[in-house]
């Protein structure tokens, strides 16, 4: 049997491969980068991701928990908390582990090693790359935003119409939170994640066009103030734009996860979470030996509410007036914003979760969004 290829050892790609060996599918991983793999990433693990990351074996040896999501915008603050903990993990820790949880269960790695022609062939597929050709069973792009794969295959991507930018940088401080805070402006968003017992990352996103990550930094005095004296230990790394439209999640003998399966914004921290469960609900596809449209159902299902809730989000941050207001609204209702980070993390549907979903629709129709 052929085994399956995957392009991208990011964490979703190499995801993929642990989850394919541990139901018996042979693997080989490659990537043009060296470790360690690095990105901008905001670095929050929310609980239900933390659950796949468990089935998978892995549990990250160095994290920071935070209960849950504090916004912060001029003197309104509103904060609600996870039904169970969430993890902040940097990049880079993430990327390590589940590299040695993969050769552990005998994926075969290959780094420095470029994808750079595909042929789709009526039973496999060949992939043709810097170090030689490969056949494989399948072929799995998840090598983000802008996939090679994704070109490679002819699955037609369009941007979206708002772009948007990201920068990430660490500082060695003692985490002064236990939720991830965020910040807000009218032109940018900075997302604060612990993710050690004495580093913080800063995510810094921006409407529109680039800004320097030092220039959008000081629109938000009070967050400057605190990192004044905190050592940088990290490169400035950025990403974007953010928004992806990806027309269908395979083609072929090839399938799309993470990033490269389509994108939104960063801005509800979901990214590494549904990739986890996309990349476990490929691999049982793919173990059933089911038709690829099948994962695109799953994909659709496990990705509904991250559209809609970050399209809703999206059209606060562009209406800084409604967003102001909403904010309030949270401030003022806690249980409600309870229960909105409770559906978004993935919980069952309670009564309180009810309500959640009732202010969250208000909020919609309010900002013109579905």
């Amino acid at each position: 049997m052929r085994p399956l290829l995957v392009v991208g050892a990011g964490p979703v790609g190499l995801a993929v491969a642990i989850a394919a060996r541990l139901r018996g599918i042979a693997c080989i991983v490659i990537d043009r980068r060296e470790p360690p793999c690095d990105k901008a990433c905001g670095e929050g693990l929310l609980p239900h991701g933390l659950k796949e990351l468990a089935e998978l074996g892995v549990k990250p040896p160095i994290a920071h928990p935070f209960v849950g999501i504090r916004y912060i915008d001029g003197e309104r603050t509103a904060a609600a908390s996870f039904p169970e903990p969430a993890l902040g993990v940097r990049r880079i820790v993430l990327s390590e582990t589940l590299l040695r949880r993969a050769k552990e269960v005998g994926c075969d790695v290959r780094f420095g090693v470029s994808a750079t022609e595909l042929r789709d062939q009526r039973d496999h597929v060949v992939l043709t790359t810097s170090d030689g050709e490969i056949e494989g069973r399948l072929l799995v792009g998840a090598d983000g935003l802008h996939s090679k794969v994704r070109e490679l295959a002819g699955i037609e991507v369009r941007p979206g119409p708002f772009p948007r930018y990201g920068a990430r940088r660490h500082y060695a401080i003692r985490p002064w939170s236990d939720h991830v805070d965020v910040h807000w402006h009218d032109t940018c968003e900075a997302y604060v994640t612990p993710v050690a017992s004495n580093c913080v990352g800063v995510a810094i996103i921006s409407h529109g066009k680039l800004v320097s990550f030092d220039e959008a930094l000081e629109r938000f005095p009070a967050l400057t103030a605190r990192l004044a004296h905190a050592e940088i230990v990290s490169p400035l790394r950025g990403a974007g734009p953010f928004h992806q439209r990806v027309e269908s999640r395979h083609l072929g003998h090839v399938a799309l996860v993470g990033d490269a399966a389509g994108y939104v914004d960063a801005l509800t921290g979901e990214g590494l979470s549904i990739g986890f469960a996309c990349a476990r609900a490929l691999v049982d596809v793919v173990a059933r030996d089911q038709p690829l449209a099948v994962y695109e159902q799953h994909y659709r299902r496990l990705t509904r509410g991250y559209y809609r809730t970050t399209r809703l989000m999206l059209a606060l941050a562009r209406r800084p007036a409604l967003r102001r207001q909403a904010i309030k609204v949270l401030s003022r209702t806690p249980r409600v914003f309870a229960a909105l980070l409770a559906m978004h993390a993935g919980y069952p549907m309670t009564r309180s979760t009810l309500l959640g979903r009732k202010s969250s629709s208000s909020i919609s129709r309010l900002v013109g969004t579905s």
